[in-house]
């Protein structure tokens, strides 16, 4: 069930890492809402965490399709890569835009481990999905900038060595348009005191180490800027089909876990004296989820491929966004109504993986954001918002 962009030697080696991580080690992670931290390890010693940084700073240079293929098949042995797929979904800005000093000085750090690059400081909770209406600022100060302002649903921070900080630094009322002003830092959280910075976990439905910052005449230097000041939402915007083609590989990891576990169960449970998956009645919704996964993985395969070849896929990306997380949560429900009353077990992993699937339709864009975007930018209707 590989797509042609499949990587089989780093699926394979993956599987393997993972088979040392099974269902026991993630349901006492989310007992305990610990962050996975032997597995953030041994992700990292074995070059996953690094496999999009080029090899000149230490990483192992791979292309988008590969890091999607890392993903997915964590998710497919039945982990969650959001303890650590920030890594992967915000290097592209830092590649791109990050100067020669910047990539020097961290690069070779995170690539090794010693540095984490995990979490991405741009959601509010005033503005949310509209990020030009963020209220945390940074105002130039001689050679540093003074930040104030709060974020919301900032994963791993607690985790994380730096932040990827999208901030105002030039008030909304003064701008052409409403995407100019903002700019992007690459904010060392190591050097900043607990009273500039303030990070309070958050619990919520899935175990995400998530988080809200505050930050409070935040000082940092002038350096942390990330390309020309101003400039920061196209930054971001740019990094983001990237991250649609990940996060898509991780939904079709989710769903083949719940299409493998929900068939497994399905020929081995007995009820009446034969086996529930002789029933239509179960066979068919796996089946449907089936048929969905493999038509979003095809999107996903497309997306992946023009990002490649360097063209834009803002529209294929957004549909592999939107497919794939339709495609796991079907496969989700498909696997909980199979197990029945067992699929609240939490020793099953199913209400587990159930839980984290959920995430998909909501984060880290929401389903109706894409069809706007489709709506929009692909049909030719008016603006919604």
């Amino acid at each position: 069930m590989a797509y042609p962009l499949s990587h089989p030697e780093i699926r394979d080696a993956v599987t393997r890492l993972c088979q040392d991580f099974p269902g026991r080690y993630w349901q006492d992670c989310d007992a305990a809402q610990s962050y996975p931290e032997d597995f953030v390890k041994a992700l990292t010693a074995g070059g996953y965490l690094a496999a999009l940084i080029p090899e000149e700073h230490g990483g192992l240079g791979l292309p988008l399709s590969a890091g999607a293929a890392i993903l997915e098949e964590i998710h497919r042995s039945g982990g969650n890569a959001a303890a650590c797929h920030a890594q992967m979904y915000t290097m592209g800005t830092v590649l791109r835009h990050g100067s020669d000093a910047q990539k020097a000085k961290y690069l070779p750090g995170i690539a090794s481990g010693d540095l984490r690059l995990q979490a991405f400081g741009v959601t509010e909770p005033v503005s949310g999905t509209d990020t030009t209406a963020l209220r945390t600022t940074a105002r130039k100060d001689g050679d540093r900038y003074i930040v104030n302002g709060q974020k919301i649903w900032i994963s791993r921070a607690a985790h994380s060595d730096l932040l990827l900080l999208l901030a105002r630094t030039t008030p909304r009322d003064q701008v052409a348009k409403r995407t100019d002003g903002l700019s992007v830092f690459l904010v060392d959280m190591r050097e900043i005191p607990d009273d500039q910075l303030t990070i309070r976990p958050i619990r919520t439905m899935m175990n995400h180490a998530t988080t809200e910052l505050f930050f409070t005449d935040m000082e940092i230097p002038a350096s942390s800027l990330v390309g020309e000041e101003g400039k920061g939402f196209r930054y971001i915007l740019g990094g983001m089909n990237a991250e649609r083609v990940l996060i898509s590989a991780e939904c079709i990891g989710d769903a083949k876990w719940f299409i493998e576990t929900a068939t497994g169960y399905a020929c081995e449970r007995e009820v009446f004296q034969r086996p529930i998956g002789q029933n239509q009645g179960v066979q068919f919704p796996i089946a449907r989820a089936y048929a969905q996964m493999r038509a979003a993985e095809l999107m996903v395969t497309r997306a992946a491929e023009m990002f490649e070849a360097g063209d834009t896929p803002g529209e294929e990306a957004n549909l592999a966004k939107l497919l794939s997380a339709d495609a796991s949560w079907a496969a989700a429900e498909a696997c909980l109504q199979t197990h029945g009353g067992f699929g609240f077990a939490a020793e099953y992993d199913v209400e587990r993986k159930f839980r984290e699937a959920r995430l998909y339709q909501v984060a880290p864009i929401s389903t109706n954001m894409v069809l706007s975007f489709v709506a929009e930018h692909v049909l030719g209707m008016p603006r919604s918002y």
